[in-house]
């Protein structure tokens, strides 16, 4: 039986709709694609629940590397979704979500604290959480640079003072936009109260992953109800290695999945940037590290263990 790739699904909605005026191309992408979200969501044997640039594509470059060296597959295509289950039906299909924006949200409703019983309440989920202070920094670049115009448009739509990101500035938009720090912090607070009401949860802490890629990497998998040796976790590592990424992406090896090259003269719009855990420091002035240090503090639920310190900031991946 013939089935059609949700990117194919997705391209469906976004073609058609385009030449629409902007509220009717608005209300009827959020509408369709907010049933898309949830369809595949259902169909999915995981779910990854993570704010952007809390390195959910890298764990999908690592999780797809698996199945591809297990099954002989393409190495350019991740596993967004559907691409590599269709391709063989013994390879899981996965949901990634941010799960609040615009069309996202759908899942985030079902998954809300206190909504009422529903199938993708019984999954595994897995809440990528990432440091909100890194991940303000990486996120304006994302939304500044590299941000498709569709999902921008959603977005924008969706918060009440839209952003321009021609004209924003880095500070403007951590402290000030409605999808700055304070913003970032109430997302993780949220999924960590809905995560208490969902029985197969469990947080990955994308420092960890960093720090302690294979076990953690392993871990996930566990929680997938899937079985790889170590051998099979280190190559999967290796290729998801920091310098392997950025050199595939400047290639353009990466055909789909949130990977591919936009400007290869500019470092900032590469998915793989270079940063730092606690790299936002070398972005804003003492007292303003002190400021969003001290909100962070005074905000973020001590379940994520998200202190500043003055250690030294190691080199990381911001995918």
């Amino acid at each position: 039986m013939f089935s059609v790739p949700d990117g194919v699904k997705k391209f469906s909605i976004l073609a058609p709709t385009a030449a629409l005026p902007r509220p009717w191309r608005v209300a009827a992408r959020k509408s369709m694609l907010s049933k898309l979200e949830l369809a595949i969501a259902g169909r999915a044997r995981m779910l990854i629940i993570g704010h952007p640039k809390s390195g959910n594509t890298w764990l999908k470059v690592m999780i797809a590397r698996l199945y591809q060296v297990r099954h002989g597959l393409d190495a350019s295509s991740l596993i967004g979704s559907d691409e590599l289950a269709l391709k063989n039906p013994a390879i899981p299909r996965l949901a990634a979500t941010n799960a609040y924006y615009s069309y996202e949200g759908s899942v985030g409703k079902v998954l809300a604290a206190g909504a009422p019983d529903n199938p993708l309440r019984n999954k595994p989920i897995i809440l990528l959480a990432r440091n909100p202070l890194d991940i303000s920094v990486s996120w304006f670049f994302q939304f500044t640079k590299r941000q498709s115009a569709h999902k921008q448009e959603l977005i924008n739509h969706f918060i009440e003072h839209p952003i321009d990101r021609h004209a924003i500035s880095m500070w403007e938009f951590v402290r000030h936009s409605d999808i700055g720090l304070p913003f970032l912090i109430d997302y993780l607070n949220t999924w960590e109260k809905n995560l208490k009401q969902l029985e197969h949860s469990r947080i990955i802490r994308y420092e960890d992953l960093r720090s302690e890629t294979n076990r953690t990497l392993k871990i996930v998998t566990e929680v997938m109800g899937e079985s790889f040796t170590d051998e099979e976790i280190q190559e999967a590592v290796d290729f998801g290695s920091f310098d392997n990424l950025r050199k595939l992406e400047s290639k353009g090896f990466f055909r789909r999945g949130g990977m591919n090259l936009r400007n290869p003269d500019d470092p900032n719009t590469f998915k793989v940037r270079r940063g730092k855990v606690g790299g936002y420091r070398d972005y804003f002035t003492p007292e303003q590290v002190a400021e969003i240090e001290a909100l962070l503090v005074e905000r973020l639920s001590p379940t994520f263990g998200y202190v500043p310190t003055d250690q030294k900031p190691q080199d990381t991946l911001a995918v």
